[in-house]
């Protein structure tokens, strides 16, 4: 079997690997000069199915429009000129419920867990190292609300079988984190002990060696014009040099660049791009640093300890494609990192921002479409790094008709019912064409 995976993150990436470990003649399609260059290239580093939570929640509307007079806020939101940005944010406040809330942070967990036990198999296989720690994580509060929202929380961790110890003092923090002894301001935290961390670029780099030596091919610098179509099936991708590239089976893991791409098929696809930032630190203080991750809950930003870095990452911008870095969200990661840990050279960091592809219950979109030969791995927003492992196995399972390991249930396209008026849009055996040049 012939399979086209396009886009080169780690959930391509990812996919492609497990294709090829099944017996598939795969190729992937990156627009960029290597794999894991954009949203994968420096975030959080955090692998956190405990800490797999929707951001449609109760409360949340209200939280936001608090936020907005906040100079440190975890949320931004800026109008982009779209109707979709309108229709995404209207979709997510329709979540915030406490029913809602509970059905996507299942299927968020039971991804994310069978995603972190592939990813312990798949060292094994490989023996790849990307500066991994297995230590968990460990959400700190600042207030009494966010504790006792912590407790009632647990519920859904207890359903889904997630160890966790709820710290209720200051004091205890030290216990898993030795560093926060010298940090002020905190009630109590959620420790995650199945949680891990890692750099998502580096493994993603050796994964795609590992690929290559099981006959992947990479092909860099590639940009696709179009999918053409004949029915119901996927006929070729087109590329902007005007190749046509066939196979039996297509992967659609673009992120943020999915959603149009897929328009002229009549796909409606919620992925909206959230803009994230992260500093990469220095390491001059072990004693001053984080021994893992560390989420602070108030301002929704993680610490994450690699060997000679650290790595601080989070927020959120509702701005539509805007890669801009923002220097006032530097000044609260530096903030949020010099109130907690003092151990990083903060000077010396390195400011990144990338667009996370957010769905508006936030739970990815994974599974096959109405064409009988596409499947989609997208929208896993903050949680790409978490979920790629389990994504990429499920979605090769998938492609090649063999019973998957979890259920498919909620993850896939048909929960958000698209309208059957766009059906069909495109003519059989037309090429269709996407808006500005979509491109992995």
């Amino acid at each position: 079997m012939k399979a086209l995976v396009l886009g080169g993150g780690v959930i391509g990436v990812s996919t492609a690997y497990h294709l090829a470990c099944a017996g598939a003649e795969v190729t992937v399609l990156e627009r960029q000069p290597g794999v894991a260059l954009e949203t994968s290239f420096a975030n959080a580093g955090q692998v956190s199915p405990g800490y797999s939570t929707p951001w449609a929640a109760p409360g949340i509307p209200l939280k936001a429009l608090k936020w907005m007079l906040q100079r440190h806020a975890p949320l931004a939101w800026r109008p982009d000129g779209t109707l979709f940005q309108w229709r995404w944010m209207a979709a997510m406040l329709s979540n915030c419920t406490a029913e809602r809330y509970g059905v996507n942070k299942e299927r968020m967990t039971r991804l994310a867990e069978y995603s972190r036990d592939r990813l312990r198999q798949l060292r094994l296989e490989t023996g790849i190292e990307y500066e991994q720690r297995t230590l968990g994580t460990l959400q700190v509060f600042r207030t009494a609300a966010q504790l006792e929202s912590a407790r009632r929380d647990t519920q859904v961790l207890d359903a889904c079988g997630v160890p966790y110890r709820l710290l209720t003092s200051a004091d205890s923090l030290a216990d898993i984190e030795p560093a926060l002894a010298h940090a002020s301001g905190l009630v109590g935290g959620l420790h995650l002990p199945g949680d891990e961390t890692g750099d998502c670029q580096r493994f993603t780099t050796q994964l795609a060696e590992q690929a290559q030596k099981m006959g992947v091919r990479f092909r860099f610098g590639t940009r696709i014009g179009g999918l053409q179509t004949s029915g119901n099936r996927i006929t070729g991708v087109r590329l902007e040099s005007g190749e046509v590239l066939e196979a039996d089976r297509y992967v659609l893991a673009l992120g943020c660049y999915s959603r149009e791409l897929l328009a002229p098929l009549g796909l409606d696809l919620p992925v909206y791009p959230v803009k994230g930032y992260s500093l990469t630190v220095p390491l001059i203080d072990a004693s001053r640093a984080p021994r893992s991750t560390v989420m602070d809950e108030t301002y929704k930003v993680a610490i994450t300890r690699f060997d000679e870095r650290i790595r601080v990452g989070g927020m959120a911008e509702l701005a539509g494609f805007d890669l801009r870095l923002n220097p006032r969200r530097r000044a609260t990661l530096e903030m949020v990192l010099g109130n907690l840990f003092t151990g990083g050279d903060i000077p010396r960091a390195e400011f990144w921002t990338g667009l996370r592809p957010m769905t508006p219950d936030s739970t990815p979109i994974v599974g096959p479409t109405r064409y009988s030969n596409l499947l989609l791995n997208t929208g896993h927003g903050t949680l790409g790094w978490t979920m790629a492992a389990g994504s990429g196995k499920l979605v090769a399972d998938l492609a090649l008709g063999r019973p998957t390991d979890i259920s498919t249930d909620g993850l896939t396209l048909s929960r958000y019912a698209p309208s059957r008026s766009r059906a069909g849009a495109t003519p059989a055996g037309r090429s269709a064409p996407a808006s500005n040049a979509v491109h992995s």
